[in-house]
């Protein structure tokens, strides 16, 4: 038998070794996975018998190689809800959050009993399923070109009432061109000449389409401007997230449209440069 504090300690050790951001957080959450318990009941936790540290040490292992921690667990929270997350599919950040509280405001101004919300890209379904679980009366479609992503989304979004198409963002919703409210992308935005920059989490487990866009990493964001441009009704609203260096780069991308007015940059909780919003001019 081995108690729960020495497990703790020994594993967040060797995570901190193989170059784990936060070894003590991920040690808790594996092993809490491990014992089917909140990470927060660990204190009042029996020694770990046999199985247990069996299964533990195999997840230990894995992590220590950089697999992500979403990937293990199966899951990655995402403001009020648990996603299904595993190999295909990009996962979810809480940097992310910031762009739908920004949504979440928006959607309380516009005057529709209920508004149309498009998701570009929509992944595991993080954004679209926050908007249509927090805001229930709106009409929410989304778009997943990728074929194991789509399946992931399907998974997440079942129940809540989500249209979601598998497509090319570039050309999707066509049926609802100049009827949207907003329009929400968190879409690939790594310039390829920073691969070598990315962490092995990332780089080495979410699908490059979610992550690399072009040579100064900005070519999804010139097609989800274009795509907004389309689908907003005038006075509709886009908002899309890109990389801190991309502060004033992929806003200027909106700008460089005549499709846009009111252009402007949004920070994350951490008062970063996170995503840029744009409103539709009258047609």
């Amino acid at each position: 038998m081995t108690p729960v504090r020495t497990a703790l300690a020994e594993a967040a050790v060797r995570l901190s070794a193989a170059g784990v951001d936060s070894p003590r957080t991920d040690a808790e959450l594996l092993l809490a996975h491990v014992l089917g318990v909140p990470r927060g009941a660990l204190l009042v936790a029996d020694d770990l018998d046999e199985a247990s540290a069996h299964a533990y040490e195999v997840l230990l292992a894995r992590r220590e190689r950089r697999e992500p921690l979403q990937h293990l667990t199966g899951t990655a929270p995402f403001r009020h809800r648990e996603l299904e997350v595993g190999p295909g599919v990009f996962v979810p950040r809480p940097e992310t959050e910031s762009l739908v509280d920004w949504a979440l405001e928006r959607l309380h101004d516009v005057d529709v009993a209920a508004p149309v919300v498009v998701d570009l890209g929509t992944g595991s379904g993080a954004i679209a399923g926050a908007v249509a679980a927090e805001h229930p009366g709106a009409r929410v479609h989304a778009v997943e070109l990728s074929e194991d992503a789509y399946g992931w989304a399907r998974r997440n979004l079942d129940g809540l009432g989500v249209d979601l198409r598998r497509g090319d963002l570039a050309d999707a919703f066509a049926d609802l061109d100049g009827t949207v409210d907003l329009v929400l992308s968190n879409p690939p935005y790594i310039p390829l000449v920073a691969w070598e920059s990315v962490t092995p989490e990332v780089r080495d487990h979410d699908p490059e389409a979610a992550l690399f866009s072009g040579e100064d990493g900005l070519d999804a964001m010139r097609a989800v401007a274009a795509t907004a441009a389309r689908l907003l009704r005038a006075g509709g609203w886009v908002a899309a997230e890109h990389a801190e260096v991309q502060a004033e780069s992929a806003p200027a991308v909106f700008v460089a449209s005549e499709a846009f007015d009111r252009v402007d940059d949004r920070p994350d909780l951490a008062g970063r440069p996170r995503f840029v919003v744009a409103r539709r001019r009258a047609r």
